[in-house]
């Protein structure tokens, strides 16, 4: 066991042998911190958070109360393999969050990204991949082996099935289901979510350029109601565009996935 002599450590925490908690961490009453964890500079748990499994959490992040961090994943398939968590810097995990490690079959890691905000009882799955400055907003749940790009916001109570994809800049509406893929800087709604448009408001507040904007309106109305199928008008589009933004949507409509897209509807 591994601690810093300037870590403010409660009586009532639980630090097993192992356990490596860096400079100017503070350990809350109640917090039970397992033999393979590190807890990197200023990380901070408030009280009554369980951090367990081969997990690795970031410099300057909170975790509030009663949020349970690296346990084994919520899959059958899982046999007690070696897997891991990795939290990085700056986070805020709010009340009654869970992440869960890696499996097997998916590559063995769970990784967050910096600055995300995860609100009230989230639920981040096994294998799942996780960008920077990313809000899941309360009891969000996130299926296993999803790739959350950056800059994403998913309101709350809505669920990402397993595998899906959302891309950078994109937004999801509370109360959605998102079963299938989401494009970069996409805007999706519905109980059974639907592209319904762009993020514009995000957009326009992360500065983005009027043009920009304007070349990605039109890449959109082109992806809705253009010649052809949806992967060939993705095709064309990335065969005209000069945007980078525009780029970004074609890149990841061509990636690799297990899932279809949502298209325009």
């Amino acid at each position: 066991m591994t601690i810093s002599s300037n870590a403010s450590i409660h009586p009532s925490a639980v630090i097993e042998e192992g356990a490596v908690v860096a400079d100017g961490c503070e350990i809350g009453p109640f917090c039970l911190i397992g033999p393979k964890v590190v807890l990197k500079a200023g990380v901070v748990l408030k009280s009554h958070v369980v951090v367990t499994g081969d997990t690795e959490i970031g410099e300057e992040t909170v975790i509030f109360p009663f949020s349970v961090i690296g346990e084994i994943p919520q899959d059958l398939k899982f046999k007690g393999e070696a897997s891991k968590l990795i939290i990085g810097k700056r986070n805020r995990i709010r009340e009654g969050v869970t992440m869960n490690s890696g499996t097997e079959g998916g590559g063995g890691v769970t990784k967050v990204g910096d600055d995300g905000l995860f609100m009230h009882g989230c639920h981040v799955a096994h294998d799942a991949q996780i960008g920077n400055h990313v809000i899941l907003v309360n009891s969000v749940a996130v299926a296993g082996h999803c790739v959350i790009e950056d800059h994403v916001i998913v309101g709350g109570l809505s669920g990402v099935h397993q595998f899906v994809r959302i891309g950078k800049g994109a937004i999801i509406g509370a109360l959605t289901m998102v079963t299938n893929d989401v494009i970069p800087y996409g805007l999706v709604q519905g109980p059974r979510g639907q592209l319904d448009g762009l993020n514009l408001v995000g957009l326009k507040r992360s500065g983005v350029a009027r043009e920009d904007i304007t070349a990605l309106r039109a890449a959109f109305q082109m992806l809705a109601q253009g010649e052809g199928s949806f992967m060939e008008r993705s095709k064309r589009l990335g065969d005209e565009a000069d945007s980078p933004y525009v780029k970004d949507i074609v890149e990841f409509v061509l990636g690799n996935s297990d899932r279809s897209f949502l298209t325009p509807s």
